[in-house]
């Protein structure tokens, strides 16, 4: 397994799509963190957009896993970067062995 950093981004046009679907979308993230899928997730301080760490067996793996994601289907998210990420230090580190 890998880990990856998702970067969403949050257009001011898609704000009221944002607010419909965040309970659902958050739902989401609780069930894949159950799963320790989501390793950890949240918004940025100005609300431009949300860093989310996933692991998956691959890019591609993890891009199909995304496409279910309420926030995607319900039109929240303008933007995505998803990047391979190799955490050395700290909690997160434990995942990489």
């Amino acid at each position: 397994m890998s880990i990856f950093a998702v970067e969403y981004v949050y257009g001011p046009e898609a704000e009221a799509e944002r607010v419909e679907h965040r309970p659902k979308h958050r739902e989401w993230l609780a069930a894949q963190a159950a799963a320790e899928v989501v390793l950890a997730s949240g918004p940025y301080g100005d609300g431009a957009g949300s860093l989310l760490i996933f692991r998956a067996a691959d890019e591609a793996a993890l891009a199909e896993l995304l496409k279910q994601d309420p926030m995607s289907i319900g039109g929240g998210v303008t933007g995505l970067k998803i990047s391979e990420w190799k955490p050395v230090i700290g909690q997160l580190s434990s995942y990489m062995s």
